[in-house]
C-alpha cells in the first residue's frame, strides 16, 4: 500500500510539471478586448504627437479636430447620408460574392468535372488585378452603381473560394469512405461530413472578403459618384480638407474593425467544439 502512495506521490508532480510546460506553451489566457489595444496606443501617440507639435496640423490634423469635423458633418447630415451610401453598396456587391464564392467552392470541391471547368478559371480571375477590371466593366455596365457592386463582388468570391474549396480539398479521405461504409446519402454526406470540414476555411475567407469589400469601395466610389464615404474623400482632396479625409479613413477603420471582430464572433461560436491555439 506504501509502495503505490509512493508511486503515486512521485507520479502526481510529475503530472503536474507536464500541465505546467504545456500551460507556458500556449499563449496564455484571451485578454478581454485585447484586438483594441494596438488602436488604442496608435491613437495615443498620434494625440501625443499632435499635442507635442511634431506634426503638421495642415497634413496631419490632431484627433479632437478630426472628432470635432466628424461631429459637424454628422450635425449637417451630409456623413449619415454618405455612410448609408456606402454600407448599401458595400452589402449589395458582399451578399453576391458570398453566395458566388460558396457555391461555386462546393461545385468544384464535390465534383472532378466541375473543379476542370472552374478553379483554373478563378484562379484566371485572381490573376488579373481587379481593380484593373474597372474600365471593362463600365463598358458592360455603364458608369452608375451597377459595376461598382459587381467589382465588389469580385473583390469578395475569389477569397472565399479559394479558402473554402482549399478546406474541402483538405478534408481527410478517411472520413469519405466512413461516410461510404455507414451509407450516408449524398445530402448526409454534405451535412455532417463537408460543412463541418469546410467551416474553418470558409471564415478565414469571410474575413478577407468583408476586409476586401470596404477596400474596393474607396477606390471604386471615387469614380463618377455623388455620394458616399470614398466620394466624400475625393472631395475633401480637391479642396485640400486633410480633416475630412481623415474622417472618412477612420470610418473606414471602424467599419472594418466591427466587421471583422462580427465575424470572428460567430467563428467562434459554430466552432465551439473545435480545440486551437485561439480558443
Amino acid at each position: 500500500m506504501s509502495a503505490v502512495t509512493t508511486t503515486v506521490a512521485v507520479a502526481a508532480p510529475e503530472v503536474s510539471t507536464e500541465v505546467r510546460r504545456r500551460r507556458r506553451l500556449s499563449p496564455g489566457r484571451r485578454l478581454p478586448a485585447a484586438r483594441l489595444v494596438g488602436p488604442v496606443l496608435l491613437l495615443a501617440l498620434w494625440a501625443a504627437a499632435s499635442a507635442a507639435g511634431r506634426l503638421d496640423p495642415a497634413a496631419i490634423p490632431a484627433p479632437w479636430t478630426v472628432v470635432k469635423t466628424g461631429v459637424h458633418l454628422w450635425t449637417a447630415g451630409t456623413l449619415p447620408t454618405d455612410i448609408l451610401t456606402s454600407l448599401g453598396r458595400a452589402a449589395s456587391g458582399f451578399a453576391i460574392g458570398l453566395g458566388a464564392g460558396v457555391l461555386l467552392a462546393l461545385a468544384a470541391g464535390l465534383s472532378r468535372t466541375g473543379e476542370a471547368l472552374i478553379d483554373g478559371t478563378v484562379n484566371l480571375n485572381r490573376a488579373i488585378p481587379t481593380l484593373g477590371l474597372i474600365p471593362l466593366f463600365i463598358l458592360w455596365l455603364g458608369i452608375g452603381e451597377s459595376f461598382k457592386v459587381a467589382i465588389i463582388a469580385i473583390v469578395v468570391y475569389i477569397p472565399i473560394y479559394l479558402n473554402t474549396h482549399a478546406a474541402l480539398a483538405g478534408i481527410d479521405h478517411r472520413y469519405v469512405e466512413l461516410a461510404e461504409v455507414q451509407g450516408l446519402s449524398r445530402f448526409a454526406f454534405v451535412r455532417q461530413i463537408v460543412i463541418p470540414g469546410a467551416l474553418p476555411g470558409f471564415f478565414v475567407g469571410l474575413r478577407l472578403g468583408v476586409t476586401g469589400s470596404w477596400l474596393g469601395l474607396v477606390v471604386l466610389e471615387q469614380i463618377n459618384a455623388t455620394s458616399g464615404l470614398g466620394y466624400l474623400m475625393f472631395q475633401a482632396q480637391n479642396y485640400g480638407q486633410s480633416d475630412v479625409i481623415l474622417v472618412g479613413l477612420v470610418v473606414y477603420g471602424v467599419f472594418g474593425l466591427v466587421s471583422d471582430s462580427a465575424v470572428r464572433l460567430v467563428e467562434r461560436r459554430v466552432l465551439s467544439w473545435r480545440r486551437t491555439l485561439s480558443s
